[in-house]
């Protein structure tokens, strides 16, 4: 740190800690230096600014070599990226310069957390490893997230969420059968690497609190992938049996899928024998009810397309809302089948807030997906910050760590920041 920034640090210290009391939310106590990108690493900080943690995100200065260009980023969808990226600040900095590694080092040294998502080796070679940075802030809590894990044989392989999905075996269980294996629709290793991404930070924040130190927390895409397989893994790692593309339909209990009705379709989860006796009753099908065959989830499961035919034949008499009424008064969970736009006009989804209002520039109103979860005491605010330009908090944070405007020209001068 210079010797104007020495001179100024105490003032400064008390600036961040007036900042942080002005932002609101759960976390606003806590700053994060988030080197991450693409959408992994982005879904944990999203979580932490939307909490009112202060998230500042390292972006390559424009014009520098190696600028990002990966999908995700704000001139591929802007929508994605907005909705990704709100409620952070921006700052440009190439930590390949000496330089940018000392104004990362400056950073560190106020920072609660630091997240990465580079290849394992990377980190290394540009110096700013957990043992370095941690050396200088033993609070830190250090975060790191990859394709394969930080060591092992496919360690430094380039980790994409569908490659994750497959060699986590997702893709092996999603689909019809006979129709070869089948990507999710949405980037679920990455969102789930993510998650469990800020999971590990929040639990090595609150073991903080009792051993004063921070500590290096790991996850990556396959590890998500996998832990998300849940009893398809159990059915496997218990039972030695391969789970199986069952299309719609649920592995171990029958009916439970998609159902043609007389005017599009209809989800039903008829699980075990109560929920059996309630659907035949609802719909006229009492004979099967203990019927031989019929009469316990391994059976169905063993007569699979006999139940389903039953039941199917039925379901195309009436309209989705018709059986939806009817079911869900027999006690039979079910619903309808909503397209994106559908989604988020269903009455039961306005009223929990899930579209978070936003004035979009250029746009008129729009929203956000919001968090799915809420604290009493702390309110979702009625509006996000719109994602940062790319370096739009530059001056501001490098003025906060006491550095003069001259100096901040002259490092733009030569891509520094």
């Amino acid at each position: 740190m210079n010797a104007e920034c020495n001179d100024t640090q105490h003032d400064s210290q008390h600036d961040t800690q007036r900042a942080a009391t002005a932002r609101k939310g759960a976390l606003s106590r806590f700053t994060i230096i988030d080197a991450s990108r693409v959408r992994a690493g982005p879904t944990a900080m999203r979580l932490f600014a939307d909490m009112g943690a202060r998230v500042i995100k390292l972006e390559i200065p424009r014009g520098a070599p190696g600028g990002d260009d990966m999908i995700g980023g704000r001139d591929h969808n802007r929508a994605d990226y907005e909705n990704l990226h709100r409620n952070k600040e921006s700052l440009t900095l190439n930590m390949k310069d000496p330089a940018g590694r000392e104004i990362l080092f400056d950073l560190v040294r106020r920072a609660d957390v630091f997240i990465e998502n580079f290849r394992p080796d990377v980190k290394d070679r540009l110096g700013i490893g957990p043992d370095t940075l941690r050396a200088i802030n033993p609070r830190l809590v250090y975060a790191s997230i990859s394709g394969f894990g930080q060591d092992g044989p496919y360690a430094n392989w380039p980790g994409f969420d569908s490659i994750a999905q497959g060699m986590g075996g997702l893709m092996s269980v999603t689909g019809k059968p006979g129709e070869g294996p089948m990507r999710v629709g949405i980037p679920i290793a990455d969102l789930c690497a993510g998650h469990f991404c800020a999971m590990s930070i929040l639990t090595a924040l609150l073991e903080r609190e009792a051993s004063g130190e921070g500590q290096w927390v790991q996850t990556s895409l396959l590890e998500a992938q996998i832990a998300m397989l849940d009893f398809q893994a159990a059915q496997w790692l218990v039972d030695k049996q391969v789970p199986q593309q069952v299309g719609n339909e649920h592995p171990l209990t029958v009916p439970t899928g998609v159902f043609a009705t007389q005017d599009g379709y209809l989800n039903l989860a008829a699980i075990g024998q109560t929920m059996w006796t309630r659907l035949c009753e609802a719909l006229g099908l009492d004979h099967l009810a203990r019927a031989p065959g019929f009469d316990s989830d391994p059976a169905r499961v063993a007569n699979r397309d006999a139940v389903n035919r039953a039941v199917s034949e039925v379901f195309k008499t009436r309209t989705t809302n018709e059986w939806t009424a009817i079911l869900l008064k027999a006690g039979v969970p079910c619903g309808p089948i909503h397209r994106i736009d559908e989604v988020f006009e269903d009455p039961q989804v306005k009223h929990l807030g899930m579209a978070w209002p936003v004035d979009l520039p250029g746009r008129g109103e729009g929203a956000f997906v919001g968090q799915p979860f809420r604290l009493s005491r702390y309110p979702r605010e009625v509006s996000p910050r719109l994602a940062p330009e790319q370096g739009e908090h530059t001056q501001a944070i490098l003025r906060e760590l006491g550095y003069a405007d001259e100096q901040i020209e002259q490092w733009r001068a030569a891509f520094v920041v």
